[in-house]
């Protein structure tokens, strides 16, 4: 016990050391002239308690960068960690090794440890945690395929580190490095790692999956470890550090690493605010780079797809892209921001589909997770070219996305062959549903997925829209003829008498009697997705003026509208989300927390109250995006909702990706500043701007009167001056010509 507290107190020495000049230079920055610079208003911590799914993870590492890091638990309210991984393959799964510190506890090295920690630091370029037992002080900092840790112990600790495989995989140590591969899900992961000090042995396990490295007691109580990791090579491993980190100085990597991030986030510079809306606002910026990432190695890459290091002829390769997440905001977001790797990431697209056959729906390092509906990546290949995006092969593209989409069942979270679902839409025109209870005939419907009839129906008809668009570009009117017939198979479903997209049997009857609210069983997957009918009424994305057509007009689809942030659960709380746990964020019945709600509130525009879509833009903003743990509404599954979030913050937001346009809202800030990579400025100056002064009274975009609240891509990447004068009351004539 005496060495316990003697421990505790060189620990407590140590953090004192190591926080009171931090601590001191913080205050003098505070009292400085000096602002704080974009990459300060980050905080990581932002979401990482999930009101009911998973939570944000607070995330180290580079803008799109192979290696991502954080700590090894369930959530921010974990008591404990289980050690460091080196890497996180995707997103938020595929921990790639563990570190963890030993000290000079006597243990079984089989047993993998847990650690109570306190005292933690994040921020996008530095991490840094005090672990329990051993007593330890952690330091992490990240370069693009490589990273650095500092382990400090108590000056009486014989220090020890060691690597454990978190899959198949296996390790050895000599001299002052460690080298070796973990597995998850069939792809290997390289690793070159050194110490300083020099170890004075190794010790492994029998299945050589486990290694620590012990040291002198001479040492000094601070081991310093670098580390590179590939796909390709363990030499490969080893080249890639040395590119990355020459030194051993970890306040080094540290610093590099944060100045790519307030490169990257300085790229949209806002004035006014609350100091709290520039936290949410640079926090959710940050989490838009997370994916996709870059894993090309010296001119090269590993792909799953081909199962071969394949050469990436002067050109990035990217993967990890969930794209049903991703291809409302996120895309549309980085065609503004880096429409140069946006080229890079679809190119990486199209390699995929050559090698492997399909055009993939959610790809990563170990292959396409092949999860939800639809092939969106149509939507995300028709954008960037629409956006003046045009290094890519849009032809290709198009025969990768033709043969996938007629000859790949629709199904679900299912990668295979058509089947007879596939045939009857082909005929039919519309996904058949099954009856309440009615037992499953078509053996590759997924057991959980379920049918998902509307959505799958609804998502077929706007990737056939984008298919449609893509062939008369490229002169097929054949082509285009057949798709853009498809493209109006949302009709099949839309039940006049409700307003509601219906769900039908094979025999083409109603199934009845529905409840738009909870039928269709766990996320109302039998006949939606993760959603219920309130939320799906408002899709396709390239029908709305169809849509308000069919719905008997604009005040019809207005009032409509309304009833959506209205309408109550209908149940208690947790009746409700056991039944839809996805649909979190609730105003009504519309759900912040799930992507296919993030366009709802704009649509006001097309209606002719913009007013509207000003008032419940600003009330979304403020309600469900917060610079705290739960602030974060639902699921954000890397970059989604937060690309949600800086649309609207800046002041528009694209309802149709494919449609070069965007629709305007009410921007937080009194000026918010794009610099476009052509070098040219995009500027939203809101005059008289408030919490108050929410609504638009006059608009001008580079002196021209703007009577529509909506503007070109063009006009944007052009460069210019949208100004929005404020006011605390709705204007019912702006906008509604």
């Amino acid at each position: 016990m005496t060495n316990l507290i003697q421990a505790r107190k060189k620990l407590i020495k140590l953090f004192i050391q190591a926080t009171v000049p931090a601590l001191f230079s913080a205050l003098i920055f505070s009292c400085s002239d000096k602002k704080p610079e974009p990459v300060d208003y980050v905080n990581p911590y932002m979401g990482n308690i999930s009101h009911l799914l998973v939570p944000t993870y607070p995330t180290v590492h580079l803008p799109n960068s192979m290696l991502r890091f954080y700590p090894n638990r369930e959530n921010f309210t974990s008591n404990t960690m289980r050690g460091f991984p080196l890497n996180v393959i995707s997103h938020r799964s595929g921990k790639i090794f563990s570190l963890a510190p030993a000290g000079n506890i006597q243990e079984d090295i089989r047993h993998s440890p847990e650690f109570t920690y306190d005292n933690e630091t994040v921020t996008p370029y530095f991490y840094s945690v005090t672990v329990e037992e051993p007593y330890c002080d952690v330091k992490f900092a990240p370069a693009a395929k490589s990273g650095f840790f500092s382990l400090s112990f108590p000056e009486d600790t014989v220090p020890a580190a060691e690597i454990r495989t978190t899959g198949p995989g296996e390790l050895a140590g000599s001299g002052i490095s460690i080298s070796g591969f973990d597995t998850f899900n069939g792809v290997r992961t390289y690793l070159y790692l050194e110490f300083r000090p020099t170890p004075s042995g190794f010790d492994s396990d029998p299945g050589k999956r486990i290694i620590k490295a012990v040291f002198d007691s001479n040492s000094g109580s601070e081991i310093n470890i670098r580390y590179g990791l590939s796909y390709i090579s363990t030499e490969q491993a080893r080249k890639n550090l040395s590119d990355d980190i020459p030194g051993w100085n970890i306040s080094e990597v540290s610093s590099a690493a944060r100045e790519k991030w307030n490169l990257v986030l300085s790229s949209i510079r806002i004035d006014g605010g609350t100091e709290q809306q520039k936290r949410v606002f640079y926090t959710s910026l940050y989490r838009c780079f997370e994916r996709m990432t870059d894993i090309t190695e010296d001119e090269q890459y590993f792909s799953v797809w081909s199962n071969k290091t394949e050469p990436a002829n002067d050109t990035t390769f990217f993967t990890d892209d969930w794209v049903w997440d991703t291809y409302l905001a996120l895309h549309p977001l980085q065609i503004i921001l880096n429409p140069r790797d946006q080229d890079a990431k679809i190119t990486s697209y199209i390699r995929m589909a050559r090698q492997s056959g399909w055009m993939p729906t959610f790809p990563t390092v170990t292959g396409d997770n092949h999860a939800m509906n639809g092939n969106h990546s149509a939507a995300v290949f028709l954008d960037a070219w629409n956006k003046d995006i045009r290094g890519f092969d849009l032809e290709e593209a198009y025969e990768h996305l033709k043969n996938t989409i007629l000859h790949e069942t629709k199904l679900p979270w299912v990668r295979d062959s058509a089947t007879w679902l596939d045939s009857f839409y082909d005929r039919k025109g519309y996904f058949p549903a099954l009856r309440k209870d009615e037992p499953e005939t078509c053996p590759k419907v997924h057991s959980f997925e379920k049918r998902q009839s509307v959505a799958v129906t609804l998502a077929s008809c706007y990737d056939d829209w984008c298919m449609a668009q893509m062939a008369r570009e490229l002169g097929k009117e054949d082509d285009y003829n057949f798709f853009i017939s498809r493209s109006f198979n949302y009709r099949n479903l839309f039940n006049s008498e409700t307003g509601f997209y219906h769900p039908k049997d094979s025999l083409g009857n109603w199934i009845g009697p529905f409840d738009y609210r909870y039928d269709g069983g766990m996320g109302a997957r039998d006949y939606y997705d993760e959603n219920n009918g309130w939320t799906y009424i408002w899709q396709p994305y390239h029908a709305f003026g169809d849509l308000i057509s069919m719905m008997g007009g604009k005040e019809a689809f207005n009032r409509k509208l309304d009833r959506l942030f209205t309408e109550g659960l209908g149940k208690s709380k947790w009746e409700y989300y056991s039944i839809l746990p996805d649909a979190t964020g609730n105003i009504g019945q519309f759900v912040m927390g799930n992507e296919p709600s993030m366009h709802i509130a704009y649509l006001y525009n097309l209606a002719g109250k913009p007013w509207l879509t000003q008032k419940r833009v600003r009330m979304l903003m403020n309600t469900w995006f917060r610079d705290d743990l739960m602030g974060v509404p639902g699921d954000e599954d890397g970059g989604g909702l937060s690309a949600f979030y800086v649309f609207s913050a800046m002041g528009f937001y694209p309802i149709t990706p494919g449609v070069p346009e965007y629709q305007i809202g009410s921007p937080l800030f009194n000026k918010t500043s794009i610099r476009l990579q052509n070098g040219e400025t995009f500027t939203v100056t809101a005059e008289n701007n408030s919490p108050r002064n929410k609504y638009i009274q006059s608009a001008t975009l580079n002196g021209r009167v703007l009577k529509e609240p909506v503007f070109s891509h063009s006009e944007l990447a052009g460069g210019g001056n949208l100004v929005l004068k404020m006011g605390p009351k709705p204007d019912l004539s702006w906008g509604t010509q």
